[in-house]
Parts: structure tokens; C-alpha cells; sequence
């Protein structure tokens, strides 16, 4: 597998990245103390979501629309384009197609309903975010740009060369059209496709500028101190919305570096400003040991204890869709 080149920065070793307020990711040795030890709760083989979207051909003016898609997917539909962020539609997350964490409910928008989309955003290498039989399927129905941290255009058109894949560094800015900007931003996270290939591509988030509002997209991201989240609130500004993980968090002892619980995700919110929250990250694929409704149930207790009202930071079911 190709590996990115490049200069030396603060986060990028000439051989690795590294998040420099962050934690190195757990060891081989503590990932098979959590295989050894685990107790995950039983997920139910289908969850059907009751809703299915059906997108408009594009959204203008001073609205925005949130379709989510399951898991981390999105569709943000603003100033005229149609982004898809981490978009997965396979039946599995896992580099083999009958092994590995398998969805429980079918995407909120079936393919063929998909509005022509502009845009794609990868936040990161792992499998539940970067889909490589999706983007091929994406590419052959819309050729859309997809924009991704350094190295992952290397796995992306390692698979496909058509792909039009284009990686940026922390702190770039990149033009989607004449009223669309995304930049990317530091997240506390990590990335690998395989055993031996750890954080050889870079990991963000993005915060979209449009006119309507700021949107700022979390794939995954711990929580730390906080400081990811309010020096994006320091540098961009507090967004009007945020897309924030709250799921994949048990056992905390193996997650919490890398992976929200929902009082974190709360925190998060507090920390970057966004007027409201849409969570993600939960209900889709298992991936650790918590409940399938455990994330939702859990936000809600975080945000009565934080006394913040429940409609500042909603969970929608996959296929559900917010205007704002």
C-alpha cells in the first residue's frame, strides 16, 4: 500500500502523524485484554428505522437540511450543495465482506434517492468512515469531490483511480464552490486500515462555512480536555450547528481517548458553541460493548444534568431530517 510523503510539521514525523494534544492509540496487547474481557450487550440482529428520506434536488437561501443517513453518514444539503460526509452504504464495516460489525437498519436514504451530490467528506481511515465500495459507487453515479485529510486519497485511489480524491492538512481551506468553504481541523483521534499501517493517514474534522451558518462536522473525536473544541470556537467562530459522536464508548478504560460518551458530547457542545447538535455515531453498527439505545438514553440524562434542553442537541433515527 502506498504511504504519504511530505514534510516535517508538528504533527507529521516524516513516517507517522500524531496528534500533539492527544494520546497515542491503545496497544495490540490492550485491544486483546478488551477482546479478552468483554461483555457487550446484545444488539438485536434488524433494527428497522420507521423513516426513509427522500432529499429535494438541492437546498438555497437562508435554510439548511441535515439528513442522516446511519451511523456517521450525513447528507447536509446548504448554499446550493449536496455533501455527503463519511458516507457507508454497505451491509458491513470490515475489510471482508462477510465478516466484521453488520448494519442493523438500511440507510435513511436509499442510494437511488440521493440528490446529485457535489461533495464527499472523509474524516478518517477507519472502516465505518471510509468506504471504498461506496465511493466507487458514488463516483460512478456523480463523480463528486471528495476531500479527505493526507493519505487517505492514497487508499482511495489505490482502490479506484477514479475516485477524485484530494487531501489537505489540518488548517487548510478549500473552496467548494463560490459561497462553500470547508477547512479542515484537528480532532483527537487516530486512523489505520490494517495491522501495520497506524496512523500513516492523517484524521479531521471540517468546519463547512456557507452563508446560512458555520457547520461543523465531528466523525469521531475523544474528548480530552476539551481543546479541539474550543479552539475551533477561538478560530472559526461558534457554528450554528455541530454533527457530534455519541456512541462506540464502552469500556471507557479502552474508548475514552478516542471515542465521546454523550456527557462528553455535551461538554464538546458547550466547548465549541454550536447553537444546536445533531448526534451520530450510534444505532447502526456494533462496534463496542454499550446497548444499541444506551447512547440516547444516556444524552438525554447528560443534557438534563448539564441543564440544557433536550432540543439543543437531538438523536434522529436513520432516514429522519431537521431544517434549520
Amino acid at each position: 500500500m502506498a504511504r504519504y510523503r511530505g514534510p516535517v510539521t508538528d504533527h507529521f514525523n516524516g513516517r507517522i502523524f500524531h496528534d500533539p494534544d492527544g494520546v497515542p492509540p491503545k496497544r495490540l496487547s490492550d485491544l486483546l485484554r478488551w477482546q479478552r474481557t468483554r461483555q457487550p450487550a446484545r444488539w438485536p440482529v434488524h433494527h428497522p428505522s420507521p423513516y426513509s428520506d427522500m432529499p429535494p434536488p438541492l437546498v438555497d437561501g437562508a435554510t439548511m437540511r441535515f439528513s442522516f443517513v446511519g451511523h456517521a453518514s450525513w447528507l447536509i444539503q446548504v448554499a446550493g450543495l449536496n455533501i455527503l460526509a463519511d458516507p457507508v452504504w454497505s451491509e458491513r464495516v470490515s475489510p471482508f465482506r462477510s465478516l466484521g460489525p453488520k448494519r442493523v437498519n438500511p440507510p435513511g436514504i436509499a442510494f437511488e434517492a440521493l440528490p446529485p451530490i457535489d461533495v464527499v467528506l472523509v474524516s478518517h481511515g477507519h472502516y465505518d468512515h471510509l468506504d471504498l465500495p461506496t465511493l466507487s459507487q458514488l463516483t460512478r453515479a456523480f463523480a463528486p469531490r471528495v476531500i479527505t485529510p493526507l493519505g487517505n486519497d492514497l487508499t482511495m485511489r489505490g482502490h479506484n483511480p477514479a475516485i477524485r480524491a484530494e487531501a489537505f492538512d489540518w488548517g487548510d481551506r478549500v473552496a467548494l464552490s463560490d459561497r462553500v468553504a470547508v477547512t479542515l481541523v484537528p480532532t483527537r483521534h487516530w486512523s489505520a486500515r490494517g495491522l501495520f499501517d497506524r496512523n500513516q493517514a492523517l484524521w479531521a474534522s471540517f468546519v463547512i462555512e456557507a452563508a446560512p451558518g458555520k457547520i461543523y462536522v465531528v466523525g469521531d473525536s475523544g474528548y480530552g480536555s476539551g481543546n479541539h473544541f474550543r479552539r475551533v470556537r477561538e478560530a472559526h467562530g461558534a457554528p450554528r450547528v455541530a454533527l457530534l459522536p455519541i456512541g462506540a464508548y464502552e469500556p471507557r478504560w479502552f474508548m475514552r481517548d478516542q471515542h465521546m460518551n454523550p456527557e462528553d458530547a455535551v461538554k464538546a457542545l458547550r466547548d465549541c458553541g454550536a447553537e444546536r447538535a445533531l448526534a451520530h455515531h450510534h444505532g447502526t453498527f456494533q462496534l463496542t460493548d454499550e446497548a444499541i439505545d444506551a447512547p440516547v438514553s444516556a444524552l438525554h440524562a447528560a443534557l438534563d444534568a448539564a441543564g440544557e434542553p433536550r432540543d439543543r442537541f437531538v438523536a434522529l433515527r436513520p432516514g429522519q431530517a431537521v431544517v434549520i
